[in-house]
């Protein structure tokens, strides 16, 4: 089956575009368009997309606004990938921790787009890591992140499964943290679905932001 791709972006060139590249995919199909997080509830309900593609600035509902909406009232949501024009904004931050699962430059090349999309449908990587940590860096570090510490304290994560957080903030695959820790694949899964389950986090992308704003991984 194909992944699923709902466009939602209020420039109708950018929408053209990625739909150009994606459906080039054998793989992609986009089933619709929107030109504001405003309609993208009912289009979600309606075509049940396995990826939205989201612009995060918007002139009636932005996407994190969007993002907090679908992951609020939809259920079984879709995953969100932000899509903006800069990278170390803080509405991408913001649109992180509201639950989307990554985010991709409008400027990015076609092979990254259609990486990006097939990355957060998957959900067995981090995307774009590195610009997670420098994100985190900037905007992670805040008074208001002991509550994030006491949250990580709660989970009382074992050692292993600590080990695993560590590796998922590097952007490591499941299969590369198997190999990391000389365990089998099935084996990570288990202890990542743990760790997601004791952090109260939608998916990695989730857990990781926690681990940066609690001070358990430094994101330097």
């Amino acid at each position: 089956m194909p992944v699923t791709v709902l466009l939602v972006d209020d420039e109708p060139l950018v929408r053209a575009g990625l739909r150009a590249v994606l459906e080039a995919q054998p793989d992609i199909e986009v089933v619709g368009e929107a030109a504001d997080g405003a309609a993208v509830i009912p289009l979600v309900r309606q075509l049940r997309p396995d990826v939205v593609a989201m612009d995060v600035r918007m002139p009636l509902l932005d996407g994190i606004e969007a993002t907090r909406a679908v992951l609020r009232t939809v259920q079984d949501p879709p995953k969100i990938l932000v899509v903006t024009t800069f990278e170390n904004d803080e509405y991408v931050y913001e649109a992180l921790r509201a639950g989307a699962d990554g985010f991709l430059l409008k400027r990015a090349r076609p092979a990254e787009i259609v990486n990006a999309v097939r990355l957060v449908a998957d959900g067995e990587s981090l995307l774009f890591p590195a610009a997670v940590r420098q994100l985190a860096s900037e905007y992670g570090q805040r008074p208001g992140n002991a509550r994030a510490r006491d949250a990580l304290e709660r989970a009382a994560l074992t050692e292993r499964e600590a080990d695993v957080l560590r590796l998922m903030a590097r952007g490591l695959s499941n299969a590369e943290i198997a190999t990391d820790l000389i365990v089998g694949v099935e084996t990570v899964k288990s202890h990542v679905s743990s760790v997601l389950a004791k952090l109260g986090a939608r998916d990695r992308t989730q857990a990781v932001i926690a681990a940066y704003e609690s001070g358990f991984v430094a994101p330097g």
